[in-house]
């Protein structure tokens, strides 16, 4: 049997489930694992700012691709305890990401050693499996179980914590026979495929609502198949946002309190009947559950068994992975289409493409400083079908939500449930990693980018090209507007006179405008990235033409800072029929002409 350092047959075990993409930080108690990453050679490499931007930036490689799975490494300590934010945000998506951590010895464990964390303690919560390896011969079952784990049932992350000398020890292990362990999904029956569709068929108004689920199953050419067998309208969440493109005929639009389309929710309102699949019913999805159920049936699809009842009671669960649901139900579909007793949907779907066709808010907007609508509106126009776009929270997340188009999965990248702030920029740099011809675009406001803006470092020193478009109103915009409730503004200003910035230290732009504070032009040339300001609506199309060139010459990010108006209010609410529309509604084709072209 052959004889090795446990840390060389881990690092073979990546290799051998197909996770060769990692990203993280050295450090003294992780060294020997790194060791072995350079004798292997078969491992690239993205040296990250921050731990937490390493985690962020394997989940972006995740979910960048079906059968990715990011791999984030650190040191012992606080490198563990950085990671958690990036754990808990995979988990809450039910994305898989290893997360590896060197550790003080075994001996020293309880001795308070330098930089000696119980980690799986702290990661427990958040993670699928949280595992100190005590014993060196423990190591590769470790990991087999780990990517096991991942890949099996829902998906999540994993974080192995390995003692130094466990680390270094020799272990016997045979490569050559290591075989990985079989993934279990659970799947939906026959029986169970033809109760939902005979309930589905029963209804006058039925929709599907997409999750990301189907994402996560790489199934979103079934799931478009069995629209289009039977010919029912599509809402995706905002996690399954792109499984069917937003100018199919039978894409109803996003149903919500926030990440939302007028049409989604007055759709979703006149609907009988929802098949959910792959979906928790998320409270930003649903609003109050008196109203999104009242009137309509259930039907729910969901990987873990847990996820069924769990939000509410559906008339009807099925606990089955997504893609095996999807092929039941397209080959019952087929079979019922060949007999002819299907239901003709056609008044159904005309009216929901009527309320697609009339139900929008106005994105045409002129004024200086810019409004927000407008910036999304000039990213659908120079961005196209085919960009990937990246983003996390606060009134950028949800305004692009509301504003932007996607036509594919994977091309709506979105920390849902977790949300933290700094996510977008290292997951977009993740991506890019798993996609380095992709068009990918960051979307952040200016609180989120601040938040791990060190990692542009990290795009200039690996060559890794984006978009990121940074909407300055110098605000906590979000936070800003649900203080309106309590009749205050207060300690969410970020704005300040920057002393630096009076006038513009680049020839190719304009200074920042008197009161917006940091000088984010300034802080990414000094990280080693390109950098444009906008003022006026009409510069913003020409700015994100020229960011997609200099991010193609020059192999950077390219940081595109628009200056919004400070105070604007996006449309939210508390029930699905009680969405304050705060600002102008679209009443022509001239006030919203990306969302009219929809149906051209």
């Amino acid at each position: 049997m052959p004889r090795m350092r446990a840390v060389d047959a881990a690092v073979k075990i990546l290799e051998l489930e197909g996770a060769t993409q990692a990203f993280g930080l050295p450090g003294a108690a992780i060294n020997p694992f790194y060791s072995a990453m350079r004798d292997h050679g078969g491992i690239k490499h993205v040296l990250a700012r921050h731990v937490e931007g390493a985690s962020h930036m394997a989940e972006g490689f995740t979910r960048a691709k079906a059968g990715n799975i990011g791999v984030c490494i650190g040191t012992s300590g606080p490198a563990g305890t950085d990671m958690i934010t990036g754990l808990y945000s995979a988990m809450a998506d039910s994305i898989p990401i290893l997360a590896i951590t060197g550790q003080a010895p075994v001996a020293r464990l309880h001795k308070e050693d330098f930089q000696a964390v119980d980690i799986a303690a702290i990661a427990g919560p958040v993670t699928k499996m949280a595992m100190t390896v005590l014993e060196p011969a423990q190591v590769p079952g470790a990991f087999a179980q780990a990517f096991h784990l991942m890949r099996s049932g829902r998906p999540g992350p994993v974080l192995i914590d390995l003692p130094i000398d466990v680390q270094l020890a020799e272990i016997e292990f045979d490569p050559d026979t290591y075989q990985p362990l079989p993934v279990y999904k659970p799947a939906a029956t026959r029986a169970q495929a033809e109760k939902a569709l005979d309930m589905l068929g029963a209804a006058d108004r039925p929709l599907i609502v997409a999750g990301g689920g189907i994402i996560n199953a790489d199934a979103a050419d079934l799931l478009v198949e069995l629209a289009e067998l039977l010919d029912v309208p599509v809402v995706p969440t905002l996690m399954g946002w792109g499984t069917i493109p937003d100018d199919h005929r039978l894409a109803a639009g996003m149903v919500g309190l926030q990440t939302a389309h007028r049409y989604g929710n007055a759709t979703m309102l006149a609907s009988d009947f929802v098949l959910g699949i792959g979906n928790r019913w998320a409270n930003r999805h649903t609003g109050g559950l008196d109203t999104y159920r009242k009137g309509r049936k259930f039907v729910h699809v969901d990987i873990e068994p847990t996820q069924i009842g769990r939000v509410f009671a559906p008339d009807y669960g099925i606990v089955s992975d997504a893609k095996a649901a999807l092929e039941l139900f397209v080959t019952v579909a087929k079979e019922r289409k060949a007999a002819g007793t299907l239901a003709d949907r056609s008044t159904w779907v005309e009216d929901c493409n009527t309320r697609k066709r009339t139900m929008h808010r106005k994105t045409h907007f002129d004024d200086v400083p810019v409004k927000p609508q407008r910036v999304y509106e000039e990213m659908n126009k120079v961005f196209g079908r085919d960009v990937r776009y990246v983003t996390a929270i606060g009134l950028s997340q949800i305004a692009g939500g509301q504003f932007l188009h996607v036509y594919k999965e994977r091309n709506w990248i979105n920390c849902g449930q977790a949300g933290p702030l700094g996510w977008t920029l290292p997951a977009a740099l993740g991506v890019v990693t798993a996609d380095p011809t992709a068009t990918v675009v960051g979307l952040s406001g200016d609180y989120d980018f601040q938040f791990m803006i060190e990692e542009l470092a990290v795009g200039a020193q690996f060559n890794l090209p984006y978009v990121h478009v940074v909407v300055n109103n110098s605000y906590l915009g979000l936070i800003r507007q649900a203080q309106r409730q309590f009749d205050m503004n207060y300690c969410v200003s970020l704005g300040f006179d920057n002393i630096n910035s009076e006038e513009s230290r680049s020839t190719d732009t304009s200074p920042v405008p008197k009161g917006y504070g940091v000088d984010h032009l300034l802080v990414a040339e000094g990280l080693g990235c390109k950098a444009i300001r906008v003022t006026a609506p009409n510069e913003i199309a020409d700015a994100l033409e020229q960011a997609k060139t200099w991010a193609s010459e020059h192999k950077v990010p390219v940081v595109v800072e628009i200056f919004l108006e400070r105070i604007t209010n996006i449309a939210m609410g508390t029930e699905l029929d009680n969405v304050n529309e705060l600002e102008a509604l679209a009443e022509s084709y001239e006030d919203a002409p990306t969302s009219y072209a929809l149906l051209d």
